[in-house]
Protein backbone atom coordinates (compact mmCIF):
# COMPACT_ATOMS: atom_id res chain seq x y z
CA UNK A 1 0.00 0.00 0.00
CA UNK A 2 2.97 2.27 0.54
CA UNK A 3 3.96 2.36 -2.89
CA UNK A 4 0.30 2.98 -4.20
CA UNK A 5 0.74 5.77 -1.91
CA UNK A 6 3.30 6.93 -3.35
CA UNK A 7 1.73 6.61 -7.12
CA UNK A 8 -1.10 9.44 -5.63
CA UNK A 9 1.80 11.66 -4.14
CA UNK A 10 3.41 11.96 -7.80
CA UNK A 11 -0.24 13.40 -8.82
CA UNK A 12 -0.01 15.53 -6.05
CA UNK A 13 3.32 16.77 -6.97
CA UNK A 14 1.88 17.42 -10.40
CA UNK A 15 -0.38 19.17 -8.35
CA UNK A 16 2.34 21.67 -6.87
CA UNK A 17 3.53 23.33 -10.39
CA UNK A 18 0.58 25.29 -10.18
CA UNK A 19 1.79 27.14 -7.53
CA UNK A 20 5.74 27.05 -9.48
CA UNK A 21 4.74 27.48 -12.83
CA UNK A 22 1.09 28.94 -12.94
CA UNK A 23 1.99 30.54 -16.98
CA UNK A 24 2.78 26.96 -18.21
CA UNK A 25 0.09 24.87 -16.70
CA UNK A 26 -2.68 27.16 -17.89
CA UNK A 27 -1.64 26.64 -21.34
CA UNK A 28 -2.39 22.61 -20.58
CA UNK A 29 -5.81 24.18 -19.90
CA UNK A 30 -6.72 25.38 -23.50
CA UNK A 31 -6.86 21.96 -25.32
CA UNK A 32 -7.98 19.73 -22.19
CA UNK A 33 -11.03 22.39 -22.04
CA UNK A 34 -11.75 22.07 -26.18
CA UNK A 35 -11.76 18.23 -25.92
CA UNK A 36 -14.10 18.13 -23.05
CA UNK A 37 -16.53 20.19 -24.38
CA UNK A 38 -16.64 17.31 -27.21
CA UNK A 39 -16.34 14.31 -25.10
CA UNK A 40 -19.45 16.21 -22.34
CA UNK A 41 -21.79 16.82 -25.72
CA UNK A 42 -21.15 13.28 -26.53
CA UNK A 43 -22.19 12.07 -23.18
CA UNK A 44 -25.49 14.06 -23.26
CA UNK A 45 -26.32 12.83 -26.22
CA UNK A 46 -26.03 9.25 -24.95
CA UNK A 47 -27.90 10.10 -21.79
CA UNK A 48 -30.85 11.41 -23.87
CA UNK A 49 -31.01 8.54 -26.39
CA UNK A 50 -30.52 5.89 -23.05
CA UNK A 51 -34.35 5.17 -23.10
CA UNK A 52 -34.52 4.48 -26.35
CA UNK A 53 -31.56 2.12 -26.23
CA UNK A 54 -31.90 0.30 -22.98
CA UNK A 55 -35.98 -0.42 -24.72
CA UNK A 56 -33.96 -1.57 -27.95
CA UNK A 57 -31.58 -4.06 -25.72
CA UNK A 58 -33.99 -5.30 -23.36
CA UNK A 59 -37.10 -6.21 -25.48
CA UNK A 60 -37.28 -9.36 -23.64
CA UNK A 61 -38.55 -7.47 -20.34
CA UNK A 62 -41.72 -5.98 -22.32
CA UNK A 63 -43.95 -8.89 -21.18
CA UNK A 64 -42.02 -9.22 -17.39
CA UNK A 65 -44.65 -7.33 -14.72
CA UNK A 66 -44.05 -3.59 -13.25
CA UNK A 67 -41.80 -2.82 -11.52
CA UNK A 68 -38.99 -5.15 -12.91
CA UNK A 69 -38.79 -3.87 -16.56
CA UNK A 70 -37.84 -0.38 -15.18
CA UNK A 71 -35.17 -2.50 -12.56
CA UNK A 72 -33.30 -4.40 -15.29
CA UNK A 73 -33.48 -1.25 -17.85
CA UNK A 74 -31.99 1.02 -15.17
CA UNK A 75 -29.63 -1.21 -14.80
CA UNK A 76 -28.51 -1.73 -18.16
CA UNK A 77 -28.41 1.66 -18.57
CA UNK A 78 -26.69 2.21 -15.27
CA UNK A 79 -23.61 -0.49 -16.83
CA UNK A 80 -23.64 1.19 -20.47
CA UNK A 81 -23.35 5.04 -18.83
CA UNK A 82 -20.54 3.07 -16.46
CA UNK A 83 -18.56 1.77 -19.30
CA UNK A 84 -18.91 5.02 -21.57
CA UNK A 85 -17.44 7.23 -18.64
CA UNK A 86 -14.66 4.64 -18.57
CA UNK A 87 -13.73 5.12 -22.81
CA UNK A 88 -15.07 8.68 -22.23
CA UNK A 89 -11.76 9.82 -19.78
CA UNK A 90 -9.48 7.52 -22.13
CA UNK A 91 -10.81 8.96 -25.41
CA UNK A 92 -9.97 12.43 -23.40
CA UNK A 93 -6.82 12.06 -22.29
CA UNK A 94 -5.71 11.01 -26.08
CA UNK A 95 -7.48 13.33 -27.91
CA UNK A 96 -6.15 15.83 -25.18
CA UNK A 97 -2.49 14.67 -25.43
CA UNK A 98 -2.62 14.44 -28.75
CA UNK A 99 -4.05 18.36 -29.74
CA UNK A 100 -2.19 20.08 -26.66
CA UNK A 101 1.38 17.84 -27.90
CA UNK A 102 3.10 21.10 -28.09
CA UNK A 103 1.78 22.92 -24.48
CA UNK A 104 2.20 19.31 -22.58
CA UNK A 105 5.78 19.46 -24.26
CA UNK A 106 6.75 22.22 -22.36
CA UNK A 107 5.36 21.18 -19.25
CA UNK A 108 7.01 18.00 -19.61
CA UNK A 109 10.70 19.18 -20.24
CA UNK A 110 10.06 21.98 -17.25
CA UNK A 111 9.75 19.05 -14.91
CA UNK A 112 12.18 17.25 -16.25
CA UNK A 113 15.00 19.96 -16.53
CA UNK A 114 13.71 20.58 -12.36
CA UNK A 115 14.32 16.94 -11.95
CA UNK A 116 17.87 17.20 -13.18
CA UNK A 117 20.16 14.70 -15.32
CA UNK A 118 20.18 14.25 -19.40
CA UNK A 119 16.92 15.60 -20.86
CA UNK A 120 16.91 14.25 -24.49
CA UNK A 121 16.26 17.55 -27.03
CA UNK A 122 13.24 16.12 -29.05
CA UNK A 123 9.95 15.20 -27.71
CA UNK A 124 7.50 12.76 -29.70
CA UNK A 125 6.15 15.20 -32.02
CA UNK A 126 2.68 15.93 -33.39
CA UNK A 127 2.40 12.52 -35.45
CA UNK A 128 3.75 10.08 -32.77
CA UNK A 129 1.05 11.51 -30.55
CA UNK A 130 -1.72 10.72 -33.05
CA UNK A 131 -0.38 6.82 -33.45
CA UNK A 132 -0.28 6.67 -29.43
CA UNK A 133 -3.55 8.20 -29.17
CA UNK A 134 -5.54 5.71 -31.46
CA UNK A 135 -4.05 2.79 -29.52
CA UNK A 136 -5.20 3.96 -26.26
CA UNK A 137 -8.15 5.02 -27.84
CA UNK A 138 -8.92 1.16 -28.63
CA UNK A 139 -7.64 -0.29 -25.61
CA UNK A 140 -10.02 1.97 -24.12
CA UNK A 141 -12.94 0.89 -26.54
CA UNK A 142 -11.99 -2.90 -25.47
CA UNK A 143 -12.07 -1.70 -21.46
CA UNK A 144 -15.06 -0.60 -21.91
CA UNK A 145 -17.10 -3.21 -23.13
CA UNK A 146 -14.98 -5.62 -21.19
CA UNK A 147 -16.45 -2.73 -17.81
CA UNK A 148 -20.18 -3.14 -19.29
CA UNK A 149 -19.83 -7.44 -19.44
CA UNK A 150 -18.48 -7.29 -16.15
CA UNK A 151 -21.54 -5.55 -14.66
CA UNK A 152 -24.15 -8.26 -15.68
CA UNK A 153 -22.54 -10.72 -13.16
CA UNK A 154 -25.59 -11.59 -10.76
CA UNK A 155 -25.26 -9.98 -7.55
CA UNK A 156 -21.64 -8.49 -7.71
CA UNK A 157 -21.70 -6.90 -10.50
CA UNK A 158 -22.96 -3.19 -9.82
CA UNK A 159 -20.19 -3.33 -7.55
CA UNK A 160 -17.55 -4.78 -10.13
CA UNK A 161 -18.38 -3.09 -12.83
CA UNK A 162 -17.60 0.90 -11.67
CA UNK A 163 -14.51 -1.17 -9.47
CA UNK A 164 -13.03 -2.77 -12.26
CA UNK A 165 -13.67 0.51 -14.47
CA UNK A 166 -11.56 2.86 -12.32
CA UNK A 167 -8.95 -0.10 -12.13
CA UNK A 168 -8.41 -0.27 -15.71
CA UNK A 169 -9.07 2.74 -17.12
CA UNK A 170 -6.90 4.17 -14.55
CA UNK A 171 -3.74 1.62 -15.61
CA UNK A 172 -4.26 2.78 -19.13
CA UNK A 173 -4.06 6.47 -18.07
CA UNK A 174 -0.96 6.25 -16.18
CA UNK A 175 0.58 4.30 -18.85
CA UNK A 176 -0.03 6.59 -21.50
CA UNK A 177 0.74 9.59 -19.46
CA UNK A 178 4.07 8.46 -18.75
CA UNK A 179 4.67 7.20 -21.98
CA UNK A 180 6.72 10.80 -23.21
CA UNK A 181 9.99 10.81 -20.97
CA UNK A 182 10.45 6.63 -22.13
CA UNK A 183 9.42 7.17 -25.78
CA UNK A 184 11.48 10.55 -25.88
CA UNK A 185 14.62 8.28 -25.01
CA UNK A 186 14.14 5.70 -27.57
CA UNK A 187 12.41 3.55 -24.51
CA UNK A 188 9.58 0.80 -26.74
CA UNK A 189 6.52 -0.21 -24.83
CA UNK A 190 8.35 -3.78 -24.23
CA UNK A 191 11.01 -2.33 -22.60
CA UNK A 192 8.69 0.32 -20.98
CA UNK A 193 6.75 -2.37 -19.00
CA UNK A 194 9.71 -4.49 -18.31
CA UNK A 195 10.78 -1.17 -16.12
CA UNK A 196 7.69 -0.91 -14.60
CA UNK A 197 7.96 -4.02 -13.19
CA UNK A 198 8.74 -3.44 -10.08
CA UNK A 199 6.84 -0.20 -9.75
CA UNK A 200 3.13 -1.25 -10.22
CA UNK A 201 1.70 -0.25 -7.09
CA UNK A 202 2.88 3.22 -8.13
CA UNK A 203 1.61 3.53 -12.00
CA UNK A 204 -1.86 2.08 -10.40
CA UNK A 205 -2.04 4.45 -7.51
CA UNK A 206 -1.35 7.45 -9.62
CA UNK A 207 -4.11 6.37 -12.34
CA UNK A 208 -6.27 5.53 -9.77
CA UNK A 209 -6.21 8.62 -8.25
CA UNK A 210 -6.26 10.95 -11.91
CA UNK A 211 -9.24 8.40 -13.03
CA UNK A 212 -11.00 9.84 -9.93
CA UNK A 213 -10.41 13.52 -10.60
CA UNK A 214 -11.31 13.05 -13.98
CA UNK A 215 -14.91 11.95 -12.78
CA UNK A 216 -15.34 15.49 -10.38
CA UNK A 217 -17.40 17.79 -12.77
CA UNK A 218 -14.49 20.23 -14.22
CA UNK A 219 -11.88 17.63 -13.25
CA UNK A 220 -10.39 16.18 -15.77
CA UNK A 221 -10.03 19.75 -17.26
CA UNK A 222 -7.92 20.96 -14.44
CA UNK A 223 -6.23 17.91 -13.56
CA UNK A 224 -4.58 17.01 -17.21
CA UNK A 225 -1.75 19.71 -16.76
CA UNK A 226 -1.19 18.81 -13.34
CA UNK A 227 -1.31 14.59 -13.92
CA UNK A 228 1.36 15.17 -17.44
CA UNK A 229 3.65 17.03 -14.55
CA UNK A 230 2.87 14.50 -12.00
CA UNK A 231 3.19 11.38 -14.85
CA UNK A 232 6.45 12.60 -15.78
CA UNK A 233 7.78 12.11 -11.91
CA UNK A 234 7.05 8.67 -12.10
CA UNK A 235 8.38 8.16 -15.25
CA UNK A 236 11.96 9.77 -13.54
CA UNK A 237 11.27 7.46 -10.53
CA UNK A 238 11.67 4.45 -12.32
CA UNK A 239 14.17 5.51 -15.20
CA UNK A 240 16.21 6.86 -12.24
CA UNK A 241 15.77 3.81 -10.04
CA UNK A 242 17.31 1.67 -12.96
CA UNK A 243 19.51 3.78 -14.39
CA UNK A 244 18.07 4.86 -17.48
CA UNK A 245 17.29 8.83 -17.39
CA UNK A 246 20.94 9.34 -16.62
CA UNK A 247 23.58 8.24 -19.43
CA UNK A 248 27.07 8.01 -18.32
CA UNK A 249 29.18 10.75 -19.69
CA UNK A 250 32.69 9.47 -21.01
CA UNK A 251 35.09 11.39 -19.47
CA UNK A 252 38.66 12.03 -20.81
CA UNK A 253 41.04 10.61 -19.16
CA UNK A 254 43.49 14.03 -17.19
CA UNK A 255 46.51 14.14 -18.33
CA UNK A 256 48.78 14.73 -15.01
CA UNK A 257 50.89 18.18 -15.80
CA UNK A 258 54.79 17.53 -15.12
CA UNK A 259 55.54 18.39 -11.39
CA UNK A 260 58.05 21.45 -11.96
CA UNK A 261 61.12 20.42 -9.96
CA UNK A 262 62.92 22.88 -7.70
CA UNK A 263 66.80 23.85 -9.09
CA UNK A 264 69.20 21.89 -7.00
CA UNK A 265 70.50 23.23 -3.83
CA UNK A 266 74.24 24.44 -3.69
CA UNK A 267 73.77 23.08 -0.25
CA UNK A 268 73.91 19.59 -1.73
Amino acid sequence: MRRFFSGIGMLLRGFAFWGRRPGLMMLGLIPAAIVSIVILAALVALGFSMPGLTDWLTPFADEWDDPWPTVVRSAVGAIIFGAAIVLAAVTFTALTLAVGDPFYERIWRAVELEVGGDVPEHGLGFWRSVRDSIVLIAAGFVTAIGVALTGFVPLVGAVLAPTLGVLLSGRLLATELSSRAFEARGIDRRTRRALFRGHRAELLGFGVATQLCFMIPLGAILTMPAAVAGSTLLARTVLDARGVAQAPVAQAPIEQAPVARAPDSPLE
